[in-house]
């Protein structure tokens, strides 16, 4: 996994999406691996996705829309990183950092959101 800090927000929600599929690969195959895995998979693409969609914004609306729901999708990432957490001790480091990851993009993008 990549460890170092991205400045450039839409390579940095991709390196979070691409970091998190990395270690879904690593995973053991259980149901709650597996379930707990796409909905991750799916949440941490959706904060990459719509902070692009953001930048490509039709209008001041818009972009706080789609910030909203990016900072929206990277909470629901950290409920699905602790889940895996807790029920993948071995995978704690990696877990913890791509939660630490998640929660800053929240940060930063409630940051914009207040800004804008």
């Amino acid at each position: 996994m990549e460890h170092k800090k991205v400045y450039d927000l839409e390579e940095r929600t991709y390196l979070f999406a691409k970091n998190i599929r990395l270690l879904i690969q690593k995973l053991p195959t259980t149901i709650s691996n597996i379930e707990d895995g796409k909905q991750l998979v799916r949440s941490s693409g959706s904060v990459a996705a719509n902070y692009i969609e953001a930048n490509e914004k039709l209008g001041v609306k818009d972009f706080k829309f789609r910030l909203k729901i990016a900072r929206k999708e990277a909470k629901e990432s950290l409920l699905w990183i602790k889940l895996l957490n807790d029920l993948n001790p071995k995978f704690e480091d990696d877990l913890k950092t791509l939660s630490k990851e998640a929660e800053e993009l929240r940060k930063i993008l409630s940051a914009i959101i207040n800004k804008s």
